[in-house]
């Protein structure tokens, strides 16, 4: 069973843990379950993540890496075909050298959430981001954003529940954070970066950490130091019907 989440809370929010997560999240910033992955565990995973380099997809340039195909990667580079083409041979690449790790994210979905999840149709399962030690975004954060691709455009507009995990299984030396505003998508797919008047806070990651947010509240992995990279799982997922579609 994965232990309380510590809360960051928005400003003139009280804290309660007795609401579903679905009803729970929208009133904080982010929520974090330390250790919900044994850290042993995770450096396991980690050592299958560089195992599989030779399967790792390159985006922009090599400016970042995934082991699984990441749709708003594939989407930014206008590479959706590629994407759909190569989903099962994504998932099994994930599969092959992280075995049982997909499994271990969907089962703490469903659990964390309530209700049966289940992967979109066609698409990837949860995947693996690569940010380099000495990469560009270890020099300079990665782009301010929400995580609306991926949602249907009725369900953004019903502002239909939807949910970003990230379970973090090698940080960085130091920093590479996750910042979360207080400022909710209002249609701008690409804001900018918010003043000092908007609250803001760094959800700091241990390896085995899980965090949740928003799919809509706005975002920015924060700059790193070292020699490590930062490699994470990350699965999306959005309220269809009574269950949770998944996706990469």
């Amino acid at each position: 069973m994965l232990g309380h989440a510590s809360i960051l809370r928005l400003p003139g929010q009280t804290q309660s843990r007795r609401k579903p997560l679905r009803e729970l999240l929208p009133g904080y910033l982010a929520l974090r379950y330390a250790r919900a992955l044994d850290e042993d565990q995770a450096a396991a995973f980690a050592r299958g993540v560089y195992a599989g380099r030779s399967a790792w997809t390159s985006n922009f340039g090599g400016v970042q890496y995934t082991l699984g195909r990441a749709w708003y990667t594939h989407l930014e580079e206008d590479r959706e075909d590629e994407y759909f083409e190569h989903a099962q041979a994504s998932d099994a690449n994930v599969r092959r050298y992280c075995p049982g790790l997909q499994a271990w994210m969907m089962s703490t979905l469903s659990q964390l959430l309530g209700a049966p999840t289940f992967q979109r149709a066609g698409w990837c399962g949860p995947g693996i981001h690569v940010f380099e030690a000495g990469s560009e975004i270890s020099h300079n954060g990665g782009d301010v954003h929400f995580d609306t691709e991926g949602v249907g455009h009725e369900q953004v507009e019903a502002r239909t529940p939807a949910m970003s995990f990230v379970l973090m299984l090698q940080p960085p030396e130091s920093g590479g954070g996750l910042r979360v505003w207080d400022q909710l998508f209002d249609g701008d797919e690409h804001p900018e970066m918010p003043g000092e008047e908007v609250a803001s806070a760094v959800v700091p990651y241990d390896a085995g950490d899980l965090v949740v947010i928003d799919s809509y509240r706005l975002h920015q992995i924060q700059a790193f130091e070292g020699k490590v990279d930062r490699l994470s799982m990350t699965a999306h997922v959005v309220l269809v019907d009574s269950a949770w579609e998944v996706w990469f």
